[in-house]
């Protein structure tokens, strides 16, 4: 079983910065963590692997200092790691990040399924992991919370629903994000910090995806941020003191005016 996990290094929340200029995240030089989703695609592929046998390969795509989340990735189980770092793919929406992940998937080959979390917490757009699926053109699910039954040819699970959920069966190769019902994600071993430490990081750019540069990055990118701002609440109260007794009255009169748009 080759399975691949898509993470993601995403900024710590309390450190975020916009580019003025081009309306994104600075990413370089701010303190950043492991996309909290992506623990769970990396402990669900970890656990397959350990059941069904098989390797599990981290690949994430940002700037030099993302080699800190793949190594992350290998302390918790993961087996080798590539990193999709170049000036290129900058800005990228989900559109150019999801083709430019796919075109990597395509360049490892031979994956029986693709794991992502179910967003990014910088974006929270949930639509990287099914444009993955779309520019590869294999089957997806998204929102997973359990996997029911694993074959080399398929794989039964769970998807989470308002009221419940649905059991599907999908045939391999297939993408499947994952929400935080499906598993506990384990913590660091010593032995995984040491693989941490010394797992070969395998590092490419566009040239190597043999992408063009009008595809990738904000070049590539059919949407863009025009501006970011923080918008305005404008409140309006009053505030009334009378006894219980006429309290319901009250509100009930009050309601009726703004039902009425009085």
């Amino acid at each position: 079983m080759k399975i691949i996990v898509c993470v993601k290094q995403v900024p710590n929340t309390t450190e975020i910065r916009i580019d003025p200029l081009t309306n994104t995240l600075v990413r370089e030089g701010v303190e950043s963590i492991l996309n909290p989703f992506d623990t769970y695609a990396i402990e669900e592929a970890v656990r397959l692997k350990e059941q069904f046998g098989g390797t599990v390969t981290a690949l994430c795509m940002g700037p030099p200092q993302a080699e800190e989340t793949l190594r992350e990735a290998v302390s918790l189980g993961v087996d080798e790691i590539v990193l999709l770092s170049d000036r290129r793919f900058a800005g990228a929406d989900t559109w150019a990040t999801s083709l430019t992940l796919a075109a990597a998937i395509s360049k490892i080959g031979g994956y029986d399924l693709v794991f992502t979390g179910q967003q990014a917490i910088d974006g929270d757009t949930a639509q990287v992991g099914p444009g993955i699926a779309a520019h590869l053109d294999i089957r997806q699910a998204c929102f997973v919370r359990g996997i029911e039954e694993l074959t080399d040819r398929e794989v039964t699970l769970q998807r989470l629903m308002e009221d419940g959920y649905d059991r599907l069966k999908l045939k391999l190769p297939a993408v499947i994000t994952v929400v935080k019902e499906i598993n506990t994600p384990r913590l660091p071993s010593l032995r995984g910090k040491r693989n941490a430490r010394t797992a070969e990081l395998k590092v490419w750019n566009a040239d190597d995806l043999g992408l063009d540069e009008k595809e990738i990055g904000l070049n590539g990118s059919p949407t863009q941020v025009v501006t970011i701002f923080t918008p305005k609440h404008d409140k309006q109260t009053e505030k009334f003191s009378v006894p219980p007794s006429e309290a319901a009255d009250l509100i009930i009169q009050r309601l009726d005016r703004i039902t009425k748009g009085g």
